[in-house]
């Protein structure tokens, strides 16, 4: 029974302790607590391998005779051997007539020679005495625990040491590069998996070419560029080119991003160039991507007071290793930016970045092609027309493409269906532009309210020749927005023509129009307050910039951006304050003479939009050929002039 309740006793304690162990190690790192749990374990075996003998010496206790007994049985011929232990100072007695089995009773000795009668007793009476010294097990237990300690404390000076040593090493990499390495980037991205960017492929392509089979060019004297400028708005697919290029070139590629250059420490954004810069050399022939170059590449003493030590810093290192004294043979480097105008001059000179390649939006046969390379993993139905998308969604970039066919797979999966049909792909481009659709109005007086507003939208622009047709015109909210009317702008958008300005203008004060003339001056909304906005900026570009007025062919107010860094931060005016008052009048009197067009066309038409608004709250949605057909039977609709790509 003891032994049994000793070893559970011993188990309890060690699952206690290895629960304490758990606690422990909770906020150590891996290797810490690795290396105390192994310790633990091993103290707990060595424990194991020590403590089993405690109950058995506790039984042979219990049945242990006394010296004096001892001398007594050894006088009666009752004792068979001895055998000493002089390390516990015990004696091991084996009495006549017990079995081999039999475990060995136990007599505490005396301390020193005081033994000597033990000793004369049994060799006159003729007992077998062995000396056999063993190990006592609160010696070997001493000893464990020691050689424990020791471990213990060589694993805890291990572990500082470790410590220190990764401390001092991130100290030093502090200033090494970040950029991302591959020897040959598989970026799993072709020139074939890039459409509706041709141009920039082209130019492109001759650098992938210079990589491969340089003695082309070097044959005739040509020299390899060393840099290449993304340049475009985002979502046009820079960083996929660059991606491409690493896949077709299978050359050494670094890819890195320009915020990860600059730190708050003075010198650690240059030291970080140098880096670059020296493992691009050693990998030579290679590829450098920067991404965002514009995070460190700004123009240098733009800011209050002198700028940003540290991003000038890294921006001088940057321009020394790409056309310094030593140069960078054999490295091509590729950055993209939406911002070109905030980049510093040094950086766009030749020698550096020797090329400039604009991104730009596709073209309507750029996008049936980009429609074409994201349609290939979705599930279409046969009645989609990717150029029928395509005419639809003038201005969408490659991103703008992409995230259209999935929100119409998200909306086909959300609606059980198994092909993407045309009614996704229609809510898709609405959700994309507008937003997510709202509930819809009920049948109120503002609801014939949002009617008229849409209707006076859509009938000015119907019967303006210069203006774009409708495509449709809708009173489900999306957005903020409470009703919409869809115009299909033309795919020429390069040149605008007076007369087209200001139809665009007089088509967005159709709204505010059809408010006054239905409902008068005092049912005016603010539902026009965007169309306000709208027209007075087209319209003080007319003056300012396009020269469209009285005031002549002049170009009064530049096209400036934001504040950068300080520049521009007290902005002059570029006229006089006679000429800002004339300014003012030419902006008003064009708004005031398409206003009043606007209300013109709306009273001249008022029996079909009064048709066309009961229809509109019925149905809530008018497609812009249904639109047409009805207002023709009411007023001549002009013949639009259409622009028809070649696909």
């Amino acid at each position: 029974m003891q032994r049994s309740d000793r070893s559970n006793r011993f188990s309890s304690e060690g699952s206690n302790d290895s629960g304490q162990v758990s606690q422990k190690n909770k906020g150590r790192s891996p290797t810490q607590a690795a290396a105390v749990s192994g310790a633990m374990t091993a103290v707990w075996m060595m424990l194991q391998m020590a403590l089993p003998s405690a109950p058995a010496l506790a039984q042979t206790r219990q049945e242990s005779l006394s010296y004096s007994d001892l001398l007594e049985r050894i006088e009666d011929r009752q004792v068979k051997r001895i055998e000493i232990d002089s390390a516990r100072g015990v004696a091991r007695v084996e009495l006549e007539g017990e079995s081999a089995d039999t475990a060995l009773q136990e007599v505490t000795l005396f301390a020193g020679d005081r033994n000597s009668e033990l000793i004369e007793a049994a060799r006159d009476q003729g007992v077998t005495i062995d000396v056999q010294p063993t190990a006592s097990n609160n010696v070997v237990t001493s000893l464990m625990i020691h050689g424990l300690l020791a471990f213990l404390l060589i694993m805890g000076l291990l572990m500082i040491l470790r410590r220190s040593s990764n401390a001092s090493g991130q100290a030093m990499n502090f200033g090494k590069s970040k950029a991302r390495f591959q020897m040959e980037a598989k970026t799993g991205v072709m020139f074939d998996d890039v459409a509706g960017i041709e141009e920039a492929k082209e130019e492109l392509q001759e650098v992938v070419t210079f990589l491969k089979k340089p003695e082309r060019f070097t044959a005739v004297g040509a020299k390899i560029p060393k840099g290449v400028l993304l340049v475009g708005p985002p979502g046009t697919g820079k960083t996929l080119l660059a991606k491409a290029i690493a896949g077709e070139a299978g050359v050494p590629f670094f890819s890195i991003s320009g915020s990860e250059f600059v730190e708050m420490f003075v010198g650690v954004g240059a030291s970080r160039v140098r880096d670059l810069f020296k493992k691009a050399k050693e990998n030579a022939p290679c590829i450098i991507f920067i991404d965002e170059i514009d995070a460190v590449g700004r123009q240098r003493g733009a800011g209050i007071g002198g700028g940003n030590d540290e991003r000038e810093q890294t921006l001088n290192q940057l321009l020394t290793e790409m056309d310094g004294f030593e140069g960078n043979t054999g490295i091509i480097i590729i950055a993209a930016t939406n911002r070109p105008d905030v980049l510093d001059s040094a950086l766009l000179r030749p020698g550096r970045f020797d090329r400039q390649v604009s991104v730009d939006p596709p073209d309507i046969k750029g996008r049936l092609e980009v429609l074409e390379v994201h349609a290939r993993n979705k599930k279409i139905s046969q009645e989609v027309s990717l150029e029928a998308i395509a005419r639809r969604t003038p201005g969408f970039t490659g991103a703008d493409l992409a995230n259209l066919l999935n929100e119409a797979a998200i909306l086909t999966a959300r609606r059980r269906k198994e092909a993407i049909t045309m009614l996704e792909i229609d809510d898709a481009v609405d959700r994309v532009v507008a937003g997510m659709e709202g509930t819809p109005l009920v049948d109120s007086k503002s609801k014939r309210l949002i009617a008229y507003h849409e209707l006076g939208h859509a009938i000015v622009g119907t019967l303006l020749k210069a203006h774009d047709p409708v495509q449709k015109v809708t009173l489900i909210p999306r957005g903020q927005a409470q009703g919409l009317t869809w115009f299909t702008p033309n795919e020429e958008q390069g040149l605008i023509s007076r007369s087209q300005l200001m139809a665009r203008i007089t088509g967005a004060l159709g709204g505010r129009a059809a408010e006054h003339v239905i409902f008068g001056d005092a049912e005016v909304t603010t539902g026009a307050g965007n169309d306000l906005q709208q027209v007075t900026n087209m319209a003080r570009q007319m003056v300012t910039r396009f020269g469209m007025s009285d005031l002549g062919p002049l170009s009064l107010e530049s096209q400036q951006g934001e504040v950068f860094l300080g520049r521009d931060w007290m902005s002059r005016s570029e006229y006089s304050d006679e000429i800002a008052a004339r300014i003012d009048a030419q902006v008003r009197a064009i708004v005031e003479h398409c206003y009043d067009d606007a209300r013109r066309i709306i009273r001249d038409n008022r029996a079909v939009i009064d048709r066309l608004v009961d229809l509109l709250i019925e149905k809530e949605t008018i497609d812009g050929e249904e639109f047409r057909q009805i207002v023709a039977e009411y007023a001549e609709v002009p013949e639009k002039e259409q622009y028809v790509p070649q696909l």
